[in-house]
C-alpha cells in the first residue's frame, strides 16, 4: 500500500483525449506537409513505445500518429465489456476527428495491427490511400499453423497472477528493492524500457489487458478475413526472415508440424497479404518479429519505403 501510495508515477509520453468518456493515449508528431498522414497501429503486445524508431523516421517528412488502442498500455479501458472488433475502428476514426486529423491516411500495422488496420480500411476506404503490413498476423494464422490462442493457457495464468501482485504493489517493491532494471537487446533506447517497467510495477491493467486482447483476437482475424478485396490500393509487406536461424534449432511440435514448415507457413500468408492488392510489394528483413520495428537500422529501411510510397500517393493527388 505504502508502494502504490508513495512511489512515482509513470508519465504518459502523449496527450490523453476524450473519447467518448474514455481517455485514450495518443502521440501526433510532424507537419501535415502535402503527404497522407501516417497511422502506425502496434500489435497485441506492443503499444506506442515499440514503434518508436518508426514514428522517428517518419516525424521530419510527414504527419506521423500512433496511440494505444483501448485499454492498452496509458489508454484506458471503456466499460464496454463486450467489444466487437469494428469497435476499435470506430474508436480510432472519432480519435483523428477528435484530434483534427484529416485523410488521406496510410495505415501501417505491426503484427495483430494488421488485421486492425484491414478493419478499418474496410469500414472508412475513402479515408486510407494506401496500406503497410509488417510481419502482420493473418487471418488464417492459427487454423494453418495448429494453434489455438495467442497466450497459452500457462502464460495467462501467470499475467493473472501478475495482475493480482502489480496491484498489491509487490512487483513494485520487487523491482524497486530486488530487482536491477533491465535493458534488452531490442534496439529500444532505456527510459522506453524503464518508463515500461514503472508502468507495469504501478498496475496489474497491463497484465489484464492482454487477457482481454487474447480472447478478443480470434475475432479481430475472423472480421479481417471478410473484408473487401484491396484491388489496387498500394501495399507494401514486410516481412521477418529470422525464424529460419531459430527453427533448425527447436523438435518437431506435438502436432507435427515441423519448425521449418512453420516458417514456411508464415512466407505463404505474407505472400497473400501482398497479393491482397494489384500494387502490392513484398520486402524481406532479416530480424525477429519484434526487432523488425525495435532496432533503428530495420526501421530505417522500413520508413524509407513508407516515405516512397509516401510521395507516390502525395504526388498522384
Amino acid at each position: 500500500m505504502c508502494y502504490r501510495i508513495f512511489s512515482p508515477k509513470p508519465v504518459p509520453p502523449g496527450e490523453l483525449v476524450n473519447i467518448n468518456g474514455t481517455y485514450i493515449h495518443v502521440r501526433a508528431e510532424g507537419e501535415k506537409k502535402s503527404l497522407p498522414t501516417i497511422i502506425i497501429e502496434a500489435g497485441a503486445h506492443s503499444n506506442t513505445d515499440m514503434l518508436h524508431w518508426l514514428a522517428e523516421g517518419l516525424k521530419n517528412n510527414t504527419r506521423v500518429l500512433r496511440y494505444d488502442r483501448d485499454g492498452k498500455w496509458f489508454s484506458e479501458s471503456s466499460n464496454d465489456d463486450q467489444k466487437s472488433p469494428e469497435f476499435y475502428a470506430h474508436q480510432l476514426h472519432e480519435l483523428l476527428e477528435k484530434t483534427g486529423e484529416k485523410p488521406p491516411y496510410i495505415l501501417v500495422g505491426h503484427s495483430m495491427g494488421g488485421p486492425y488496420s484491414r478493419i478499418f480500411r474496410d469500414l472508412y476506404p475513402n479515408e486510407v490511400a494506401g496500406i503497410v503490413f509488417i510481419d502482420s498476423s493473418h487471418p488464417e494464422q492459427w487454423k494453418r499453423l495448429a494453434q489455438k490462442e495467442l497466450v497459452p493457457k500457462g502464460q495467462a495464468k501467470f499475467l493473472k497472477v501478475g495482475s493480482v501482485l502489480a496491484d498489491l504493489g509487490l512487483v513494485g517493491i520487487y523491482n524497486k528493492t530486488l530487482s536491477k532494471a533491465v535493458h534488452e537487446g531490442d534496439g529500444l533506447p532505456k527510459e522506453i524500457h524503464e518508463r515500461a517497467r514503472l508502468l507495469t510495477s504501478n498496475s496489474g491493467d497491463v497484465y489484464r489487458m492482454f487477457l482481454r486482447e487474447n480472447k478478443l483476437t480470434n475475432q479481430v482475424l475472423m472480421r479481417a478475413g471478410r473484408t473487401k478485396k484491396l484491388d489496387s490500393l498500394p501495399v507494401l509487406v514486410f516481412t521477418a526472415t529470422e525464424q529460419y536461424k531459430d527453427s533448425q534449432k527447436q523438435k518437431y511440435r506435438k502436432d507435427g508440424i515441423s519448425p521449418e514448415k512453420q516458417v514456411q507457413l508464415w512466407f505463404d500468408m505474407q505472400k497473400e497479404l501482398k497479393e491482397l492488392s494489384t500494387k502490392g510489394k513484398q520486402i524481406i528483413i532479416n530480424a525477429s518479429h519484434g526487432t523488425i520495428i525495435t532496432k533503428k537500422e530495420n526501421a530505417d529501411v522500413i520508413n524509407k519505403e513508407i516515405l516512397s510510397l509516401s510521395e507516390k500517393i502525395g504526388n498522384k493527388n
